[in-house]
């Protein structure tokens, strides 16, 4: 019997045998009739407490404690899982009677872990507002800690990912997740993805070990790795991260480099973490230095940084996991501290290190050998950025001064053999590496595509040019006349490059107006200018586009009056230091400083957080050197540089577009207006030649993806996806075939939701169509297709968007539009030449009954439904599931209405089908149910029931106006702010339905109609 296709009850049968006969979990049975379950099951807890030797007295105190935190009403999802991981994590400190010593329960044993109670339960029932059952629960000693939803090899792992999302709701089962640690979910053809609470489903990670091992499916094989029961236990103890507002797990690769470096320090060495820029590294450094102070009680840690923001951010996350760190004011201020035995985490800024004043710099180095700075306890020095703050001077400062400190230096840039040189000399050897090309295949880091774009300058008229110098110059002696001509050559480039900027912006607001990134406001961009003059220039010039507004400038300059003092020339004009002083005075005109900020840093944190957080509202900052390093911002699509970069600033410049930020974005962008390519270039030879390949594994190459051919590869790929999706349709493969294979049959939901995998393919591959062809609509030819070629690919796009409409009205799924497509009507317009001038409907923002009842049914067949008109059958499908899906949508709003809309819609089909309606009257009559559909009220609906609410009132208390408006004004009056879902706010609204009503029946049935209406 073959078992391919298998169902999910397969799988999970497999996998409990996994967990019982390899992992040696105790499975504890099939919950799904059982009526207590719960997070903490206090039978366990308390038979493997009472096992460790703790008192009865003593374990009714712990557990009482941990579910008072985890069920706290007050606080958050994450706040009750924090406060649970702190008790798991520490133990609960009890007092049995008063005057007694106060003891801790550890509600785990870490150290060993073999010593816990595993097992694992399926079909857990959790009892809530709404029903839902996990398929298999992981519990230690009791505690809920681990859930795993499993499906079968042809639905999408997305799918059991969303259903852990939104079983994370209040409105379902919150309170669950207060303990659990790991969420899972996996199926037999994707594997296994793991996150935990409130990890967004972009954000859910693949584990990656003996990759060669490819004996069984990779779910089983993944699940093994992590659920073995050590591995898990050190996973929950060292692994687990609360970082301000999110809790976060380890990926693959800095779960290795972790375990890599404690045994580096365990033998008291140092070395190099080199992680790709934009893997975390941060994290690693975060967890590390944790691990290192809860396992050497002598350890210090002072963690150097080379940014402000990184300084802050390790400061925060050390706060928020519990580990008071103290930012030092100098490098004198760093080694008093480390001369005391308190603190014994330390952060400092390197340039704080430095001394400027020093004449003879090697005198200065012997004199600090001579006399190093007395240090208490072990001293462990972590250097983030370490080719940048290590290949010169520094490194020798600090190391004459703290002699007997371990050096552990964290880099995201390739190292060079001559900054490796001198890292490898400091640090030692690479503790653990994760490259780019790694990070890229991870899908850790998104592929860096890059694009030049040339802007020729010149002088309008040279000779007029000629005319103005010398009339200006009449009084000036030979000399002096020498001078100015050597600043012209100088001037002559500012002069020039007015157009040039002119051209440089509108070209970038042209991106924004076709780039799909960019023109559906979920990403932004970043220019990098030469001088904070030209930075100042640009921002002038987009606050006449339409980015005004939404566009800033990140300099770091404060205007301050001794900037001008000697500026003014009496004449009519600005010299640039004027010219930047009156746009920041200007800027930062209404801004308020912020405690312990000026007005320029005040603006720039606003800045930075709109552009990170609200990429619709900060669309475009403009920098010089601030933001290039360090600056995480997913939003961050594309690069403009018009400044001259090379080597490691150029590769640090541009990754900040490689952070993942959703489906939507494929790439980081980067548009050269330099002509840096031969940089770029050089700098991937240097990097070829130079790199330092000391370290083994994975090339560390940083490949630039050329734009063009890359966009080709894409656009190839994504038809190739189509015909393959579509090679099963039934010939003749017209509009009902495909309505079949991919709708089945249209009136049966239960078809529908069976045929949902190859709409949602469809869907999702159309979008990767359209993507890649308005990448590259413009330069087909460039990209090497012949005339016949464009042909063909408008074609396939065209007939692929029609299907895609098809199939979207035929489902009823025409609402599901992406915000993207307005923006893409350019684009279709421009490029694609249709067999017949039409609007091409997705890109409409009105759904098939509005068009109905704004335009008339014939004109709506004709817009919408175009492609097919000529099948009747079909537009009678159509029309009739889309007035059945918006019935269906608004049912609960309304039962009575609509469900007398229902029944009139299939008394329609029943006639057309027995033919007992000729195609107009059938048109006319289905045309007459779309209006009263989409108006959601009868025509006779008493005037003073003017609200959805109170209509729904009235249509479901047997049209009694005086009662639908009583109730109306109770509930208003009564309604508790944000009541839906707090179950003793909903006891208030029923309470006053009830006074009322005065029948508990009539309550049930009308709070839900209720509830639907936002006017309540």
């Amino acid at each position: 019997m073959s078992t391919v296709g298998q169902p999910e009850r397969a799988t999970q049968n497999r996998i409990i045998a996994l967990f019982r006969d390899e992992l040696d979990y105790r499975f504890i049975g099939d919950w799904s009739d059982r009526s207590d379950n719960s997070n903490l099951e206090e039978g366990l807890l308390s038979a493997w407490l009472g096992k460790c030797g703790y008192a009865p007295a003593q374990i009714a105190s712990a557990i009482y404690k941990l579910r008072t935190e985890a069920n706290n009403h007050s606080r958050s999802l994450y706040g009750n899982n924090q406060a649970v991981y702190s008790l798991l994590r520490y133990g609960v400190s009890v007092k049995t009677e008063a005057g007694e010593v106060t003891e801790t329960v550890d509600l785990i044993n870490w150290r060993e872990p073999e010593k816990n109670d595993f097992a694992i339960a399926e079909e857990v029932t959790l009892k809530g507002n709404h029903e839902r059952r996990p398929d298999i629960v992981l519990y230690v000693n009791g505690i809920a800690i681990g859930v795993l939803e499993l499906k079968n090899s042809r639905v999408t792992i997305g799918d059991g990912i969303r259903q852990c999302l939104s079983n994370q709701l209040p409105m379902f089962n919150a309170w669950f997740f207060s303990t659990v640690q790991l969420i899972f979910a996996g199926n037999d053809s994707e594997g296994l993805q793991y996150g935990t609470i409130g990890t967004p489903e972009k954000y859910f990670l693949k584990w990656k070990e003996d990759e060669t091992d490819n004996s069984r499916f990779k779910l089983d094989k993944y699940l093994l790795k992590i659920c073995e029961k050590r591995r898990l236990i050190e996973l929950m103890h060292d692994f687990v991260l609360f970082d301000g507002g999110v809790k976060k797990l380890p990926r693959v690769h800095q779960y290795f480099g972790i375990k890599e470096a404690q045994k580096h320090v365990r033998e008291k060495k140092g070395g190099i973490v080199w992680h790709t820029q934009g893997s975390g590294k941060s994290i690693v450094m975060v967890l590390l230095a944790k691990w290192i102070l809860e396992n050497n009680p002598n350890a210090r840690i002072a963690i150097i940084t080379d940014r402000d923001e990184l300084d802050k951010q390790i400061e925060r996350v050390f706060n928020e996991v519990g580990e008071p760190i103290k930012r030092t004011t100098s490098g004198r201020d760093l080694m008093n501290q480390l001369g005391q035995a308190k603190p014994r985490l330390l952060c400092s800024l390197v340039h704080k290190f430095g001394r400027r004043d020093v004449d003879n710099f090697d005198a200065f180095i012997t004199e600090l050998e001579a006399q190093p700075s007395q240090t208490m306890g072990e001293v462990f020095v972590f250097v983030d950025e370490c080719h940048r703050t290590q290949s010169g001077k520094l490194h020798r400062v600090m190391k004459a001064m703290m002699p007997n400190a371990i050096f552990i230096g964290f880099t995201g840039t390739p190292l060079l053999k001559k900054d490796a040189k001198t890292s490898l000399e400091v640090f030692g050897g690479y503790i653990h590496t994760y490259k780019f090309s790694e990070g890229v295949e991870d899908g850790v880091v998104l592929d860096l595509i890059y694009e030049a774009r040339d802007i020729d300058q010149r002088l309008g008229s040279e000779k007029k040019i000629d005319q103005w110098f010398e009339a200006k110059t009449k009084g000036l002696n030979e000399w002096q006349k020498d001078e100015l001509k050597k600043q012209w050559g100088t001037m002559q480039k500012v002069l020039s490059s007015k157009s040039r900027m002119d051209r440089v912006v509108s070209d970038i607001v042209f991106d924004f107006s076709v780039k799909p990134r960019l023109s559906s406001e979920r990403g932004n961009a970043i220019l990098v200018a030469s001088s904070i003059y030209e930075a100042c220039r640009y921002f002038t010039l987009f606050q006449k586009t339409p980015l005004k507004n939404k566009c800033a400038v990140v300099t770091s300059y404060n205007p301050l009056a001794v900037h001008v003092t000697l500026e003014e020339t009496g004449a009519n004009t600005e010299t640039d230091r004027q010219f930047i002083f009156n746009i920041y005075t200007e800027l930062l005109e209404d801004i308020e400083a912020k405690p312990g900020m000026n007005k320029t840093e005040t603006y720039e944190e606003r800045a930075k957080w709109l552009f990170t957080k609200e990429p619709a509202n900060m669309k475009l900052l403009i920098v010089v050197d601030k933001l290039l390093t360090g600056f995480d911002a997913p939003p961050c699509t594309y690069l403009y540089i018009d400044k001259s970069m090379q080597d490691h600033g150029l590769f640090q410049a541009i990754c900040r577009t490689n952070r993942l930020d959703g489906e939507d974005k494929d790439f980081g962008y980067i548009v050269d207006y330099k002509d840096l390519f031969k940089k770029v270039e050089n700098a991937i030879a240097v990097y070829s030649s130079e790199l330092d390949h000391s370290a083994g594994g994975a090339d560390p190459e940083v490949l630039l993806q050329d734009r063009v051919k890359k966009g080709r590869e894409r656009l190839d790929d994504a038809i190739e996806a189509l015909v393959l999706l579509c090679e099963p349709v039934e010939p003749p493969e017209g509009e009902l075939e495909h309505i079949h294979y991919f709708c089945g049959n249209t009136e049966i939901p239960e078809d529908l939701t069976e045929h949902e995998p190859q709409r949602a393919a469809l869907y999702k591959a159309t979008v990767a169509l359209v993507r890649a062809f308005a990448n590259i609509a413009d330069e087909l030819d460039l990209a090497g297709y012949s005339a016949a070629d464009i042909s063909r690919i408008k074609k396939d796009v065209d007939k692929y968007l029609k299907l895609r409409e098809i199939i979207r009205n035929a489902s009823g799924e025409s609402l599901d539009l992406k915000a993207y497509e307005a923006d893409m009507r350019h684009l279709i317009d421009t490029y694609i030449e249709a067999d017949e001038p039409r609007k091409i409907s997705p890109f409409d923002n009105m759904s098939l009954l509005e068009l109905i009842v704004k335009s008339g049914i014939a004109n709506a067949i004709n817009s919408q439904l175009g492609g097919i008109k000529g099948n009747k059958d079909a537009v009678a499908e159509t029309i009739e599931n889309n007035v059945r899906s918006k019935i269906i949508k608004e049912h609960l709003s309304d039962p009575a209405y609509y469900e007398k809309m229902s029944a009139l819609l299939d008394e329609i089909i029943a006639a057309r089908k027995a033919n007992a309606l000729q195609y107009e009257a059938y048109l006319k009559r289905i045309a007459e149910l779309a209006g009263k559909v989409q108006a959601g009220q009868a025509e006779d609906t008493p005037t003073a029931l003017n609200t959805p609410g109170l209509r729904a009132l009235y249509n479901n208390l047997n049209k009694n106006e005086d009662l639908a408006l009583k109730i109306d004004e109770a509930v208003k009056q009564a309604s508790p702010d944000s009541w839906r879902d707090i179950q003793a706010r909903e006891q208030v609204v029923k309470g006053a339905l009830y006074g009322v009503l005065q029948d508990v029946d009539q309550v049930e049935y009308v709070f839900p109609i209720i509830k639907q209406h936002s006017e309540y």
